[in-house]
């Protein structure tokens, strides 16, 4: 089996981002927000949003499950307050459960967080006991800055976090470091502020103790962690004049990246550095680069074609990327051939 352990649902019917932008437009006057229930989408729609589309892609690329979440420039945390994310949250994350309704063997939920400029996660605990316990997701994409662009969040390894990682231990589900869409005009979203996102997650958790709080927590760098593999030198030489452990250690069991890596040769530069344990396989397909690469004349986020690709990588090390790692990092993922 092969899963893909992070894609989102870019391709919602048209009515979702209608009554986004009707509750946008209602901040100024929160007595013309559209109820939840003025979205109407049927299972008919829902369907034909991601037969010709994500669906079709697992079909030509001969890929199985896909872990399915809300799109993830369109939680746009910084938007409104808090009650504004808690609505959009709970919308995004029914549609996606209905999804997964409609196509079990295709797709596993994840959800969006309610969070918001300045307040605490700990707000965010009662949507993800309700995805969790009530809709059967498995994981959540947890945005360590809502500020969209503007880092105005303590780190990940602070305090204030806490209260979050708990409930995600008690449920033992992982969570991707996923922000949103980018409103400083120095960041472009996809190309800039997702990827430096992830090397500041990254370089947050390795450079303190939070595992040895909570030796069970688990998180996902998404986009192969950014800058990281190719300054693996440069971590490695920060770490060691810090005293801190190897990386290997520190990423343990608690760190992981994904194959969101659009060329080859980015590939075997992952797999070069990074423990196979540590790397799951994703291609964020229909996502940030939608494109044909001319040299290939495949797609960009086609990634499976790279990992098959890269020479020495054995059997077992590909079943582990493919499948093995993604089960254990995503326990509540009882899909096709589970034991």
């Amino acid at each position: 089996m092969i899963i893909d352990c992070h894609g989102h649902y870019t391709t919602a019917p048209a009515a979702l981002e209608a009554w986004r932008k009707l509750q946008i437009a209602a901040l100024a006057d929160p007595a013309k927000a559209p109820s939840p229930s003025s979205l109407a989408i049927t299972d008919d729609e829902l369907r034909a949003s991601v037969e010709g589309a994500q669906l079709r892609m697992q079909r030509e690329r001969g890929t199985d499950v896909t872990f399915f979440s809300p799109r993830a420039s369109f939680m746009a945390h910084h938007v409104g307050d808090a009650s504004t994310s808690a609505a959009w949250s709970r919308l995004c994350n029914d549609l996606v459960h209905r999804v997964c309704g409609l196509y079990p063997d295709n797709f596993a939920p994840v959800c969006q967080l309610p969070q918001s400029p300045g307040v605490a996660p700990a707000t965010c605990i009662a949507e993800l006991e309700r995805c969790v316990k009530e809709l059967g997701f498995i994981g959540c994409n947890l945005n360590p800055d809502p500020s969209g662009g503007y880092w105005k969040e303590p780190p990940l390894t602070d305090r204030w976090w806490y209260p979050l990682y708990e409930k995600m231990v008690e449920l033992d589900v992982p969570a991707m470091v996923h922000v949103s869409t980018s409103c400083n005009p120095c960041f472009h979203t996809t190309g800039a502020h997702y990827l430096n996102a992830d090397t500041t997650a990254f370089m947050q958790l390795v450079t303190s103790d939070l595992f040895k709080e909570f030796p069970t927590l688990r998180f996902i760098v998404p986009h192969g962690g950014g800058a990281v593999p190719y300054h693996w030198g440069r971590f490695r030489g920060i770490l060691q004049d810090m005293k801190r452990p190897p990386l290997a250690e520190l990423m343990g069991d608690n760190v992981f990246f994904d194959t969101c890596v659009y060329h080859r040769p980015g590939i075997e530069l992952l797999l070069e550095v990074v423990a196979v344990r540590n790397i799951l396989f994703a291609s964020e397909m229909i996502g940030a680069v939608r494109g044909i690469d001319p040299d290939s004349g495949h797609h960009y986020d086609d990634t499976r074609r790279y990992v098959d690709a890269v020479d020495g990588l054995s059997a077992a090390d590909k079943r582990a990327i493919f499948e093995d790692n993604a089960r254990r990092v995503f326990p509540r993922f009882r899909g096709p051939g589970a034991g």
